[in-house]
């Protein structure tokens, strides 16, 4: 009964895992774009001057 218990155990930690890892990566890749190297105080755009698309 132990053996099977730690078995369902593993498996359930491992998808567990798996989601984490996943949403991750996905919520990384959403994040990347946020960024602007030009923010450097961290308060956003306050004063700049919009660049030239």
């Amino acid at each position: 009964m132990f053996v099977i218990g730690c078995i369902i155990f593993v498996v359930y930690v491992f998808f567990l895992l798996t989601i984490i890892s996943k949403q991750h990566r996905i919520q990384a890749k959403e994040n990347k774009n946020l960024h602007d190297p030009n923010d450097l105080d961290g308060i956003g755009n306050q004063g700049r001057f919009p660049t030239k698309d």
